[in-house]
């Protein structure tokens, strides 16, 4: 990372609340191929979740500690804060002496932007501040959140903008927060109803949504350098596994998370 930071522009993209188990299955079936394409062999890394809701696992990651493979350690992480006796800071580990990943890029010449997603990011109320406040330029509306059918167009629709408002030779850490997985999806499946609810069906549905559009959000990201791109789930959640609906529970479809990063180029 020491030679890619300075050097690539940088994305984040959370896909909030996917399953690994249903990434996995759309992958393999042909169903996402705009993110199938995108990923190492064609398949998601099974990773663990730094937590089991958004806000502890986007204060973990903010912090360096991205999903961890699911094999034992340890593992060497892509960014870590400068402390004594890290067992996983590595010689290609970018190392910051700032409290967070955020501001560590800042320090090194980085524009930090936050396109929000659900309501931890939505600046709406103090805690919802939190998230988005780390950033440089943070940005949130309700077409960006939970209940929007269209929700993904309109994040990388301001994405676009922000990086056509850069100047070229501004460096830039863009974070998207997609919110079309989590609850409620039902919308995304053609025929489902509200009184029907969000299924395991709908979740897929929300997953093939994001993929129709994502292609959008690479280009423009990699429309003034190279750029080093990590698309992850920051959760799961349930749809009745063991009796268990929702997250912030301790269930192996919670604490399990597909992952990837690679490279986009830069665009001709």
């Amino acid at each position: 990372m020491n030679e890619i930071v300075g050097s690539h522009d940088l994305l984040l993209v959370t896909l909030d609340t996917l399953r690994h188990d249903v990434a996995q299955e759309l992958a393999a079936a042909g169903r996402i191929p705009n993110l199938a394409r995108r990923l190492p062999g064609g398949v998601w890394e099974r990773r663990h979740a730094p937590g089991s809701f958004t806000y502890a696992s986007h204060q973990a990651m903010f912090a360096g500690f991205l999903p961890t493979p699911a094999a034992p350690g340890p593992h060497p992480r892509l960014f870590a804060a400068q402390f004594a006796g890290s067992e996983t800071t590595a010689d290609g580990t970018f190392v910051y002496d700032t409290p967070d990943l955020v501001s560590g890029l800042a320090a090194v010449g980085y524009r930090t932007v936050c396109i929000g997603g659900v309501g931890f990011f939505n600046k709406q109320g103090p805690l919802g501040a939190v998230l988005p406040g780390m950033f440089q330029e943070s940005h949130w509306e309700p077409e960006f959140g939970v209940p929007s059918p269209t929700s993904f167009e309109a994040q990388v629709a301001r994405a676009e903008k922000v990086v056509a408002d850069l100047p070229h030779e501004q460096r830039l850490f863009l974070f998207v927060n997609v919110s079309a997985l989590h609850q409620p999806n039902w919308f995304h499946l053609p025929g489902a109803t509200r009184e029907s609810g969000d299924t395991r069906a709908t979740h897929a549905a929300a997953l093939e949504y994001v993929d129709r559009h994502i292609e959008r959000l690479f280009a423009a990201a990699a429309a003034r350098r190279p750029c080093f791109a990590i698309v992850c789930s920051d959760h799961g959640t349930a749809y009745g596994e063991d009796g268990y609906t929702g997250h912030r529970i301790g269930h192996d479809v919670v604490w399990t998370v597909p992952y990837a990063h690679f490279f986009l180029d830069e665009a001709r």
